[in-house]
This record gives structure tokens, C-alpha cells and sequence, in this order.
């Protein structure tokens, strides 16, 4: 699923994970003002803006499917996320999300969809909508699954230690990965090292 605020036309491009990257980690958001963004950033999405790199939202939203909130209050929560960055001077260029879980909830929600992570399927649909080489793009999230969704798809991840990181390294998940793994502290870290690693810096 979407929720869109741009339009394509670029090579490669950053993926951010939502809660626990851009807004504080506090379990299921059932209302958008519970939402709280991280110490930096939104200076690192609008570094990215600046640049004229795609930052592109993917995240799981199980709790639509758990009943915990309706998909209503999730795209509310999503609009409150884009105010917010607004009022920095930040933008994310498009935002994907999964309300699905493949074994909780009725239907439409209840299903082994293609877009809950860690499939590919909002990797995918950004690769197509902005013309992007995954090969070439990002994802920073703070979960090694995150990585390991980067990964799979053929796009380079990054775990920061905001969120579950920290503890993600210290009880590795079991997700095995296909090279060494990026660990930066928080997005805004992420990004410095993602423009230089481009010459944007």
C-alpha cells in the first residue's frame, strides 16, 4: 500500500524504516499524536531533499490487521509524520506501508502479502514508481531484518542504534546477510555516511 506526496524521476534513492529510525520506537501508534520524530531526523531527510535523492518511507503496519487501529488512523498518522517533517523544512517523497499479517486479522488484512517486509515488495514498488536501481539505493532501518530486507532485494542497508539497534546487535536476530553489516547510531549518522559514500556530501 502507498500514501504519495511526489512524483518519480531518479536513479537511486534512501528507504527509511518508520518507527524505531524516524519516530520514537513505542510499540503501535493509535493515534498520530503519539508520534514523536527522532533527534535528527529530519535534518537528515532534508539533507537527502537537498541533494534531490528520494527518501521513500517503507513500513510494516500490522496493527491495522491486529485491529489495534484502522488504516484510516494509519494514513492520519502517516499525515501527521509528513506535518512534521513539513514544519523542518523535510519531506519524504513517497510513503509505503503493510497493513497486512499473514496470520492475524480478517480479510483484506489477513494475507501472505508481497509487501510486508521482509519481502520485497516495497522495495519493488519504489524501484518502479521512481525509476530507481536498488542495487545503487538504501535502506536504513533498526532492525538487522531491515538489512536483511535490503539485502534480499539487492539494495545496500543500514542498521542505526536507535530504536531496537542497540539491542538488535547485542541479540543477533538470525537473519543471515550477504556481506558485512553498516551500523551508524542514528539516522542522521546514516545520512552523512550515504552522501559521502555518493560525492553529495
Amino acid at each position: 500500500m502507498t500514501h504519495k506526496s511526489s512524483q518519480p524521476g531518479y536513479h537511486w534513492g534512501v528507504f527509511l524504516d518508520r518507527d524505531g529510525t524516524v519516530t520514537e520506537e513505542i510499540g503501535y501508534v493509535n493515534d498520530p499524536a503519539r508520534l514523536r520524530l527522532l533527534p535528527g531526523a529530519a535534518e537528515a531527510i532534508r539533507a537527502f531533499n537537498r541533494a534531490g535523492v528520494p527518501v521513500l518511507l517503507a513500513t510494516n503496519q500490522a496493527g491495522v490487521a491486529r485491529g489495534y487501529f484502522t488504516e484510516d488512523v494509519l494514513k492520519a498518522t502517516l499525515d501527521r509524520l509528513a506535518e512534521m517533517l513539513g514544519i523542518l523544512g523535510a519531506r519524504l517523497d513517497h510513503m509505503y506501508y503493510c497493513p497486512h499479517h499473514p496470520a492475524v486479522g480478517e480479510p483484506p488484512y489477513r494475507q501472505d502479502c508481497n509487501c510486508r517486509k521482509p519481502k520485497p515488495g516495497m522495495l519493488l514498488a519504489g524501484a518502479a514508481d521512481f525509476d530507481l536501481d536498488l542495487s545503487r539505493s538504501y535502506v536504513v532501518g533498526d532492525k538487522i531484518s531491515d538489512v536483511g530486507f535490503a539485502q534480499a532485494a539487492g539494495a545496500k542497508g543500514i542498521l542505526v542504534k536507535t530504536g531496537y539497534g542497540a539491542g538488535e546487535l547485542r541479540y543477533h536476530d538470525g537473519v543471515k546477510l550477504k556481506g558485512p553489516l553498516v551500523v551508524k547510531a542514528d539516522l542522521a549518522e546514516a545520512a552523512r555516511y550515504i552522501l559521502e559514500q555518493e560525492g553529495l556530501s
